[in-house]
């Protein structure tokens, strides 16, 4: 009796001897090759695409491409990299949130997303569109001189036709009609600020919207960079040894890591030729409406 309870002792330390080391050998195997699901877990909670927590809503060719590689110098922000159009082009709102979320930069949890698509300013759906996807969102207004924003929307667009090999009327022959500026020109209609910028106040307060003298930013940018900063209640990251003045392109360019970035060769195109007359009078028109603008965000610019 007494050798049957010794034998089945002795098989069962066996036993739990062989188990030990397997779940050892188990152990130490999945610690040198973690499983592919392991890992594209610990990858995906790591980085992910987030909906961006501040947009750059415009003006087109007001500096929203400068503006933005300027703030991606800060560590806890990340672009998307190109325009994504979604509050403004009727296609992509309609694939929804979840295509709008995959256009973004991956990002680790505290980094900021930020997107800039500057035709959503003067497109009338755009701002309860923004407002329903995030009523939080921090947005960025860039402005520029509405005369000069004008002549170089029109430069970009005679550009895009001659290298199409396409026909394009000249600036004056678009801009005046029987003498007089016309009104319809959907150029001059983007410059009117206060109209477009109305509708975004509708929506949101006003201390959610940041205006950023373009023009300022183009002379000195860390000025601006600085108050972009603040906005955005990231801390201090962005210095004047981010920047150095390029000599030969006209504008400054961008320091990081020991890397220069300037911006593409289509910034700072020579403007298209409009005679003084002309200019005059598109100043005189611009005169109400840029006090209107001036009224509405509390400041006012050195413009024509």
């Amino acid at each position: 009796m007494l050798w049957t309870v010794l034998l089945a002792l002795l098989l069962l330390q066996t036993q739990l001897s062989v188990c030990i080391r397997e779940l050892r050998s188990r152990a130490s195997s999945s610690l040198a090759y973690p499983s592919s699901s392991s890992s594209s877990s610990s990858s995906y909670n790591a980085t992910q695409q987030r909906l961006p927590g501040a947009i750059i809503i415009g003006v087109r060719k007001g500096g929203t491409r400068a503006l933005l590689e300027m703030l991606n110098l800060h560590p806890d922000v990340e672009v998307a990299k190109a325009e994504v159009h979604y509050f403004n082009v009727e296609e992509h709102y309609r694939r929804g949130l979840a295509w709008y979320r995959a256009q973004m930069p991956f990002t680790l949890p505290g980094q900021l997303t930020v997107e800039k698509t500057p035709g959503y300013f003067a497109a009338p759906q755009a701002p309860a569109r923004v407002w329903d996807m995030n009523p939080a969102v921090r947005l960025f207004l860039i402005v520029r001189d509405p005369a000069e924003r004008l002549i170089s929307d029109y430069t970009q667009v005679l550009h895009n036709r001659l290298t199409r090999n396409k026909p394009y009327q000249p600036l004056e022959e678009l801009l005046i009609h029987k003498g007089h500026i016309d009104p319809g020109y959907k150029a001059l209609q983007r410059s009117l600020y206060h109209q477009h910028l109305a509708r975004w106040l509708d929506v949101f307060p006003r201390e959610q919207i940041h205006v950023v003298d373009g023009d300022a930013l183009i002379r000195d940018p860390f000025p601006e960079l600085r108050k972009a900063e603040r906005f955005l209640d990231l801390l201090p990251k962005i210095s004047p040894n981010n920047f150095y003045y390029n000599s030969t392109k006209g504008f400054y360019c961008l320091l990081s890591a020991g890397h220069d970035k300037c911006l593409d060769e289509s910034k700072g195109r020579p403007h298209a030729p409009l005679s003084t007359q002309a200019f005059k009078k598109l100043c005189h028109y611009f005169r109400k409406p840029n006090k209107l603008f001036f009224e509405m965000v509390g400041r006012s610019f050195s413009w024509c």
